[in-house]
Order: structure tokens, then sequence, then C-alpha cells
């Protein structure tokens, strides 16, 4: 029997071009874990479930991007926007902000490339209820917070009030939404306008389950020059409200336990205390706050009093958490979905099941860039060596 080793060498290279395809499409697949919540069972999927993909910290460049980030990292997102949705298949698309990596510095025409780029990267998408929120990164700090930029970067993305706030429900379930960087600030015009939502949303919910009205009826007692917050008495039950979304984290008190995930390489841990963030890649810059930054205790108490909102789900920190308030409010933080911001990047898949009141929660993580870089490098050296060898290699014969 006679083996043309040469001719075997040449085809190599073919082999290591079809490994390669195969290994972009099965390392662009989530994968994703159901999170604990005490006692409560994930239970058996039912048509009338409604499942929502959430991601964060997309940090798009627009423009402003490189080659290294339209033939590398773009392309991989998009390809993890499509295998998610092929294997998760979501009712709806929810992005807690930050979908600009420099938003608040750019001029409306870079805005502009910003929000195609991210039409683009969305693909099937598309095509389902979208809901995004604005971050820090979108509109800035305090200092130079503008309510027409601010009202004009709204009007690009749906149910999105002037002040970048939304209220929309979908299967029977209420979402709020809120833009969480007004209300950071003091006396700021988005504030006011920010706290009116919210007073008008409490009213609506306690109409809806309240039988004594007279109450509900009475003038909101809103302050419009003032940087303490106020709010009327509300009867209405813990947990009884919306479904809350916003950028930053509610406050978490010192004796609060929290739940930290890793869903790549299954590990978990139960704490008491967030004292390890992660640290900032450092490729698109720092944003105006640090990740560690949460709404403060006054701005958290009167969000919990007028919406009693059922489940929270936050972002900002770039990292995955599952915590309890005081209450028993749950509040997620869903984690970055870009490699700009951590190597494993990831989101959440959340199933609202009946009328909303029971929820599962599963955390999904993506492929590691550094991985990825290091399977390429292998298969491009093996590459060469096979052409090399196929070059230089005279044929060898054996025979039985």
């Amino acid at each position: 029997m006679v083996v043309h080793w040469t001719q075997v060498l040449r085809l190599l290279p073919l082999i290591l071009i079809a490994a390669l395809v195969v290994f972009e499409d099965r390392v662009s697949n989530p994968s994703c874990k159901v999170v604990p919540a005490g006692e409560q069972l994930a239970g058996e999927d039912h048509p009338d479930d409604l499942k929502v993909m959430m991601v964060s910290n997309l940090l798009l460049l627009g423009s402003e991007a490189g080659y290294w980030n339209i033939f590398f990292r773009d392309y991989y997102l998009s390809k993890f926007f499509a295998k998610s949705f092929e294997m998760l298949k979501p009712d709806m698309l929810l992005v807690l902000g930050d979908v600009s990596a420099k938003g608040s510095k750019l001029t409306k025409s870079k805005w502009s490339s910003v929000i195609h780029q991210f039409h683009g990267l969305l693909g099937p998408f598309l095509g389902l209820p979208i809901h995004v929120i604005l971050g820090d990164r979108d509109i800035g700090d305090c200092s130079g917070l503008n309510a027409v930029s601010v009202n004009w970067i709204a009007r690009n993305f749906p149910a999105l009030d002037s002040a970048g706030c939304g209220a929309f429900e979908i299967s029977n379930i209420s979402f709020v939404s809120l833009n969480a960087v007004a209300l950071l600030c003091g006396d700021n015009k988005l504030r006011f306008s920010v706290e009116k939502l919210i007073e008008s949303e409490s009213v609506d919910l306690q109409m809806e389950s309240e039988q004594n009205t007279e109450m509900l009826y009475k003038p909101s007692k809103i302050r419009s020059h003032s940087a303490d917050f106020q709010w009327r008495e509300n009867t209405m039950s813990s947990g009884s409200g919306p479904v809350l979304l916003l950028h930053f984290p509610l406050h978490w008190t010192s004796n609060n336990n929290y739940w930290a995930n890793n869903a790549v390489d299954g590990t978990s841990h139960h704490s008491h205390h967030s004292s390890k963030m992660p640290k900032r890649r450092g490729l698109v810059g720092t944003g105006p706050y640090e990740l560690m930054q949460t709404l403060p205790p006054n701005a958290t108490e009167y969000i919990f009093q007028a919406l009693r909102p059922r489940i929270i789900f936050s972002a900002h920190t770039h990292a995955f958490y599952d915590h309890t308030h005081p209450d028993g409010t749950r509040e997620i933080t869903v984690p970055a979905m870009s490699w700009d911001a951590r190597d494993d990047p990831g989101f959440v898949f959340a199933t609202f099941k009946g009328n909303g009141s029971r929820v599962t929660i599963s955390h999904c993580s993506l492929a590691k860039e550094s991985r990825i870089l290091i399977a390429y490098a292998s298969i491009l050296i093996l590459f060469v060596l096979t052409v090399v060898l196929a070059n230089f290699s005279g044929p060898t014969t054996s025979g039985c």
C-alpha cells in the first residue's frame, strides 16, 4: 500500500479551514444556567410564558470603530445575537443601557452611526419588541446632562419619552423603565420628569389595586426645587408593582445577600458584601461613573415606596449579580455583553410565567475573547506548518 504524505499534507489546510468554520459556529452558542431562587422551581415551559433576553453595555463605537472591532468583535457580537435568538427563541429584547461607548461625547451624525451599527447587530431581533434604556455612557453625568440631547437620543429608541423613561405592557406584564442617570442629579429638569413618571405610575397602580380611591386623586406632592424625594402613602404590598428596568443598580445595604454566578465554568458563590468588581479592560476608555455606582439610598427608598416593583433588572457593573433587598424584592444585575468591557461577556434570559408572579432567571455566558484568540493562533500555526511541510517534504512510500 502506498501513502502519499505530501498529498495528505496539502489537504490539511482545507481541513483546518473547515475546522475553523465549525469552531466559529459552535463557539458562538451561549452557555446558560438557571440561577436558583430559594425553593422556587423552574417548572415546565408554557406557550403563554414571556421569554425575555436582557443585555447591557454593548459599548458600540459606530463610525469610530477600527478594523479590529468591525471584523472581529462586532462580527462575533452579531453571531452571539443570532445564535442566542436561534437557541433561546425569546419574545422580547431589553437593552439596559450603554449602547454606545462614547455616546455622551458624540455628535448627532456619529450617534446615528452607532444606532445604525446597533440595528445591524440585532439581526433577527429586529422582528421582536425591543426596549432600550439609557446609560451613563449614552447621555453623560449630571454636570453635562442636557434635556435636549437626551430627548434626541430617546427618540431613536422605541417607547421612550423625552426624559428617557418608558412604561409598557406585554403579555399582561407591566414594565417601567427609568432614566437612572437623572435620578443621581439634584435640581435637574430631567430628574423632575422622571419623578413625575414614577408618581403617575404609582397612582395608576394604586387605582388598579385599591378600593379606596379618594386618596389616589389627591394632587401629587412632587418637589420641584429640592434634592429630597417625597412621596404619598402607598398601601400596595411589596412585589405587587411592575417589572422595573434601570441602568444603575439600586442601593444595597451592607447586610443583604447577593448571588454571583459564572455559567461558563459552573462556579458560583453567595456572599454578604460585594467587594470584588470586574476590572475595566480600558479598551474604550472609562465611563462617567465608577462600576460600583448605585442609586443613592433616598432614591432607592422612593422607588420602592412608589412602585413596589415585583422584580428589578439593572446593569452598569459589567458583572452578574442576583441580590435580594430587605423587603424580599429580587434585583438582577445584567452583565456586559461586550469584549470591550470584559473577557467573558454574558447576558440574562428571564422567563415570566403566568401573569409574571414567577420569574425564572438564567445567566448566559459567551465565549471568552482570549480563548478564541488562542484558538485562532493555534490554527494559524498549524496552517503555516502544514504548508511548509507540504512544500518541502518529498513523497514517502511504504509497502506490505
